[in-house]
């Protein structure tokens, strides 16, 4: 739009759809397909009777007879994204079909090939990931809007809770992405009070999306996420149960080694850190920026355009306005309460489930399943991305709080 000058407004620095972001959905992919075209018809069987096969010990068997498929007749970002989805939760069931102490060296071909082609095309690592487990697997179950996973795992309705909490946690942050973008634009053009008032938005935000992550607490059986859900996210990297990795037949002769699927591979709060100045510490951060190259690339390059943005902190600091810098403390301030929430949460599903596991205290009516012998042992102390995950989350919420500018 011109001014009466004939200069023009500048654009906005960050424009949400040029990274594949929704102005409603934010970082979740948008209406996500749930069938693949015909041809692709033997991975979408298998996928949907994946619990079944799991815990009757036929997943592998299955598989085998797979017939060898490409992935080059996968047309558009939605189809890509729903095959990936498909081939790693059918590769997460094959390999940990039996448990930690029953894991396979090696991929089959049929699987390895097309999940490898998959993952080149979305520019995606071949393992599940973030992106596959929450944001691409949702769908509407019915007309008044209630939710559903497109692919499961073992662990029943915990599972599906785990998974959709996830979710609603993912949708929270949505007006906070946007406020990043009003944030960006009122720093450059000095704009003090829509700076504010996108500040207060995104502070509301992340109080929102701590909000959602308690229903965790209403939604998922401590015993059943430790005991059954929680191996079939862990992967070949940093992992005592599988040292050497795993060979992807067809693709690499030697093993390769990729972490298994974990927060930190959301967008939401890594764009949130970069835009309020957080810096963790070393060995936190490298662990942090590795967790990126499990993004899509378009919401990774989103995190770095805010990286190279100018500086809100430097901003509020030099600005003396105290309602200014009120508002980014309320920002700091949620932050660092999500992540005394998610420690707590943390606590509670790994740390306590696992005394209890051990105890043998576990409730009676969360036995583990049949494919999974006994409660896994092998990531005890570390997340499913491979962190020692108690130091590492501390360590974040504390940089977290650091980030404060006090008066």
């Amino acid at each position: 739009m011109e001014a009466g000058d004939g200069t023009e407004e500048p654009p906005l620095p960050l424009a949400l759809t040029s990274f594949q972001v929704s102005e409603e959905f934010g970082f979740l992919l948008p209406d996500p397909l749930t069938e693949l075209p015909e041809p692709y018809g033997p991975w979408m069987e298998i996928a949907h009777e994946l619990p079944q096969l799991i815990a009757s010990h036929r997943l592998r068997s299955r598989v085998l007879q797979m017939p060898q498929l490409s992935a080059r007749h996968l047309r558009g970002r939605e189809e890509l994204h729903l095959a990936h989805l498909v081939l790693s939760f059918i590769t997460m069931g094959y390999v940990w079909q039996e448990g930690e102490e029953g894991t396979v060296q090696v991929l089959p071909r049929n699987l390895a090939v097309p999940f490898w082609e998959v993952s080149e095309a979305l520019g995606l690592p071949p393992i599940l990931s973030h992106a596959d487990f929450v944001l691409a697997n949702w769908r509407r179950k019915d007309p008044s809007g209630n939710l559903d996973t497109i692919v499961a795992l073992p662990g029943g309705e915990s599972l599906r809770g785990f998974i959709l909490v996830t979710l609603l946690v993912e949708k929270a942050a949505v007006p906070g992405i946007k406020a990043i973008v009003r944030a960006l634009h009122a720093i450059l053009k000095h704009d003090e009070e829509t700076l504010q008032r996108a500040l207060e938005e995104l502070a509301g935000a992340i109080e929102a999306m701590g909000k959602a992550l308690r229903r965790m607490h209403d939604h998922v059986d401590p015993a059943v996420f430790y005991a059954v859900i929680r191996i079939f996210l862990s992967g070949w990297k940093d992992n005592p149960a599988m040292p050497a990795g795993l060979v992807y037949e067809g693709v690499s002769e030697e093993p390769l080694a990729y972490s298994g699927g974990s927060a930190a591979q959301s967008t939401v709060l890594h764009a949130f850190d970069e835009l309020l100045g957080i810096h963790h510490r070393q060995d936190t951060a490298a662990f942090l920026h590795r967790m990126r190259t499990y993004m899509p690339p378009p919401h990774r390059a989103f995190v770095e355009e805010i990286h190279r943005a100018p500086s809100l902190r430097q901003l509020v600091l030099s600005s003396g306005d105290g309602r200014l810098r009120a508002a980014f403390n309320r920002c700091v301030s949620a932050l660092t309460d999500f992540r005394s929430c998610h420690i707590a949460i943390v606590t509670k599903y790994i740390s306590v489930a696992a005394a209890k596991a051990k105890a043998g205290q576990a409730e009676p009516g969360a036995r583990v399943g049949p494919a999974l012998g006994k409660p896994p042992t092998a990531l005890e102390a570390k997340g499913t991305g491979g962190s020692h995950i108690f130091n590492f989350l501390k360590s974040i919420r504390d940089t977290t709080r650091e980030g404060m500018i006090s008066v």
